[in-house]
């Protein structure tokens, strides 16, 4: 993925040119460097305001890091200031994704300096390792995140109703440790003990509520047992989803040599043994004689 639109004619200074294909080229050893240490850069900036919020290391290495924090500041608001400069068209650079991000990663350093405690949101430089997907070259990977994307969107439906079914059955579950536990034994409304189903349910258990009636406790061990059961059902849904959403994208040609069947639709050679597969034939249209 790239921030670059189409070349413009050849009426710009050479300066410019390279600094586009430093700053937003990975096909030279140059821009690969650059954005390696941009990476570091940004990464190193988020570890100082992650550090900044222990207090020992506050109290003891504070000024550094406020320093720190400047110079890398600093740093980005300059590499923005480049990339404005040397985009092919600045203005869609600066509404991109990217280009949002890249300025939402310098405003709270200069907010901060009017608004107390605003540096703290300095963590959104985090979204700008975004930028490892073109470094690395990753975008090739993205086919499979489609595939589980599709197959998210296609259990939807059945997610959904499966929640629904949840939700109905906490909220019974909810109602009924009220009425057994009661007030006095920490369940002091639905509410309440809305918030220690889904924490039973879930199994997390936190402690801070627990029945003391017997019967409670009984359904506290059903509660539990229904948790289990209920965590692996979301699972197994997505999981035939996938499996399909892969079936679709397999073809039933079969190696010559192995036998071996389910190879990528685009595939030329089989995956086990080598051997060049069969072309996959044109699908007939109804025209077709």
């Amino acid at each position: 993925m790239s921030d670059l639109s189409p070349e413009k004619p050849d009426t710009e200074s050479p300066l410019k040119r390279q600094l586009r294909t430093i700053i937003f080229g990975t096909d030279t050893p140059a821009g690969r460097y650059f954005d390696i240490g941009l990476m570091v850069c940004i990464v190193l900036s988020v570890a100082l305001v992650f550090l900044d919020t222990v207090e020992a290391v506050h109290q003891d290495y504070g000024h550094i890091i406020r320093v720190l924090e400047w110079v890398f500041t600093l740093i980005f608001t300059i590499e923005y200031g480049l990339r404005l400069y040397c985009a092919t068209h600045p203005v869609l650079y600066a509404r991109s994704f990217y280009g949002l991000v890249d300025l939402l990663s310098v405003l709270p350093s200069y907010l901060a300096l009017f608004i107390p405690g605003a540096n703290f949101t300095l963590v959104i430089r985090v979204l700008r390792l975004f930028r490892i997907f073109r470094v690395l070259k990753l975008l090739r990977y993205l086919s499979e995140g489609n595939l589980l994307l599709k197959a998210m969107l296609q259990s939807s439906r059945k997610v959904f109703l499966f929640f629904f079914s949840v939700s109905l059955i906490i909220m019974v579950l909810s109602a009924v440790m009220y009425v057994v536990e009661g007030p006095e034994n920490g369940f002091s409304s639905i509410p309440k003990s809305v918030y220690w189903t889904i924490v039973t349910i879930t199994t997390v258990g936190y402690g801070d509520i627990t029945p003391k009636t017997q019967l409670g406790q009984a359904i506290a061990a059903f509660t539990m047992l229904l948790g289990y059961s209920i965590i692996a059902i979301p699972t197994g849904i997505l999981t035939a989803e996938i499996s399909q959403e892969v079936g679709r994208h397999r073809d039933l040609r079969s190696c010559n040599q192995c036998h071996k069947m389910g190879h990528d639709l685009d595939a030329t050679y089989c995956n086990r043994c080598g051997c060049e597969l069969d072309k996959l034939e044109a699908p007939h249209g109804k025209g077709d004689k």
